[in-house]
């Protein structure tokens, strides 16, 4: 099918005539005189290869091709009104598709108060949530599978990658319910060295684990690490099902569960690091719609 050629004056013009049917108040409307709205009508006519309008003494009216071509210009001078509103929005970052990455325990923390802050501001910007670890998190910031990523301990050599610390938690140690140490409000890590642990594998989160592990070093002792698993919510079922101990971020403690006890420990000032991460000279306008966002909204005040 050919596509024509119409300049959006001609059909802005036919429009406005047609809904006038008067070319005097028709050339007020546009802000023009009268004779180059007659030649604009004119042209759109020879492209068409019929009149649109008949012209009578006192009396303007659309023919049969001109009822024909109103709706068709109409909605296209809708849809370009539409399609000019919607690129200002984007190219502005007030809408469009936003694909964020998430680690499952900021679900705990970070992660509702910023949907929330943002979707309020934002509420044109569609949402891509994906849960993923801070590994897989890196590699898809890296592919452009991911535009924003919110994860733990990043890591410190990324040539490719901003990170921006958005919050910092103390460690708890994650015991079940009958353990001897349960019944201790601070518990003192060497005194978990005979104890087997349940971690996240290094492969997920490189740099939390190390320093977990290297929490357990400074307190004499190398983890014995009987089973692994990548999500916190299972980490803390193995510990309940008697499985092991384990080390985590404070934020865990909002996991109820029965089995499970929650006790600080006496490496009080270790803490992990929650970062947001994003593309170097990202210009996308909707990553600096949600960088602003925590910008101004911090999670770590509340």
């Amino acid at each position: 099918m050919e596509r024509p050629e119409l300049p959006l004056p001609q059909l802005h013009a036919f429009v406005v005539l047609a809904e006038e049917l008067h070319f005097g108040r028709a050339a007020t409307r546009l802000g023009i005189a009268q004779p180059p709205l007659s030649q604009q009508i004119r042209r759109l006519e020879d492209k068409v290869g019929h009149e649109l309008f008949s012209r009578e003494p006192g009396r303007v009216a659309l023919t049969s091709a001109g009822r024909e071509l109103l709706p068709a210009a109409r909605r296209a001078l809708t849809d370009l009104a539409d399609g000019l509103a919607a690129a200002r929005a984007v190219g502005s970052g007030q809408a469009g598709r936003l694909r964020i990455g998430f680690a499952a325990s900021l679900a705990l923390t970070v992660l509702p108060g910023l949907l929330r802050t943002f979707r309020e501001r934002f509420p044109d910007v569609h949402l891509d949530i994906h849960e993923m670890t801070t590994a897989p998190q890196i590699a898809a910031l890296r592919d452009k599978s991911l535009d924003i990523g919110l994860l733990r301990e990043p890591p410190a050599d990324e040539a490719e990658l901003n990170f921006e610390t958005v919050l910092t938690e103390p460690f708890v140690a994650v015991l079940p319910s009958t353990h001897p140490l349960a019944a201790q409000r601070t518990v003192p890590l060497a005194r978990l060295a005979n104890s087997p642990f349940v971690l996240l594998p290094r492969a997920v989160g490189p740099q939390l684990h190390d320093q977990i592990t290297g929490l357990c070093t400074a307190a004499g002792f190398t983890p014995r690490v009987v089973q692994s698993a990548v999500e916190w919510q299972t980490v803390c079922a193995l510990v309940e099902a008697g499985l092991g101990v384990s080390l985590a971020p404070a934020s865990i403690r909002r996991i109820r569960l029965k089995g499970v006890a929650f006790r600080r420990i006496d490496a009080g000032t270790a803490r992990t690091r929650v970062a947001v991460a994003w593309r170097k000279n990202d210009r996308n306008p909707l990553v600096a719609s949600l960088l602003s966002t925590i910008s101004e909204d911090p999670p770590g005040k509340h």
